[in-house]
């Protein structure tokens, strides 16, 4: 089968509304919550972070699709912003020499809470369906996770996943030695992929720091000029992706991929 990708606003999945305002989603986005904690004094305060995600296949299309979820309670937003330093996450041989991976400290946590139970589900529904196609999405804080899944997958199992997030912050953190590179490693990851921000959504510049990158960032938005004023209203920047008229430019043919594929800037 032909892979058949759906309109983009239709993967947008704002579970504090509706599944989605398109309607595409129609059965409950159940997660599965992992808690996890990294810190001996959140051990001895019983304080838990928690991390959400969604694994399913798709019979219509052959699609196994991995939804993270956005941020969901305070302890996803000390992962967010207290947690913001980069680590160390993994080295991998690229182009003969060895490039050293580092991410966003709370964010790469969360993933490796999760790493070994989607590698386990994915390894389930892709042998039960070899064939399939894989899609990674996420929002906000989703959106870094999917990224680390992403590469992740692709690492691993060598799949090159269809990866669309809305919101998407900035999981990954480059040197000056090495940010030609790393771009360059991104771009092998993935066989379509869309990190979808609005010029005027605050959120998807955080980290606000040197180096901090994501992979793919497709820049959006009803009014492409920025504007103080736009940037402080993130209630209405950062929640709006379910608009059609924002990947007008982009829809090409929706049921055989697009015909003007989003360019990274």
């Amino acid at each position: 089968m032909k892979y058949q990708r759906l309109p983009f606003e239709e993967y947008f999945i704002n579970t504090s509304e509706d599944y989605t305002h398109t309607g595409r989603v129609t059965y409950p986005v159940k997660y599965t919550a992992v808690k996890y904690n990294t810190t001996i004094l959140g051990k001895l305060l019983g304080i838990a972070h928690e991390v959400n995600y969604e694994i399913h296949y798709e019979p219509e299309r052959d699609v196994i699709q991995i939804h993270f979820q956005c941020t969901h309670d305070k302890t996803d937003w000390i992962a967010n912003i207290f947690e913001s330093s980069s680590r160390y996450y993994d080295a991998i041989d690229f182009e003969g020499k060895r490039l050293q991976i580092r991410v966003h400290h709370g964010w790469g946590n969360m993933y490796l809470a999760v790493k070994r139970l989607i590698r386990e589900k994915w390894e389930e529904l892709h042998e039960a369906h070899p064939d399939a196609y894989t899609e990674i999405i996420g929002w906000s804080l989703g959106s870094a996770v999917a990224c680390l899944c992403c590469q992740d997958l692709n690492y691993n199992f060598g799949v090159k996943p269809y990866l669309y997030t809305f919101g998407s912050v900035r999981p990954f953190r480059s040197t000056p030695l090495n940010r030609k590179r790393m771009r360059r490693y991104f771009e092998t990851l993935y066989t379509d992929c869309a990190n979808f921000a609005d010029v005027n959504d605050l959120i998807s510049y955080l980290p606000p720091f040197s180096g901090f990158t994501m992979i793919k960032r497709v820049n959006i938005g009803t009014n492409l000029k920025r504007s103080f004023f736009r940037l402080i209203d993130p209630l209405r920047y950062h929640t709006h992706y379910d608009q059609p008229e924002l990947y007008r430019k982009y829809a090409g043919n929706d049921t055989e991929g697009p015909d003007n594929k989003p360019q990274a800037v």
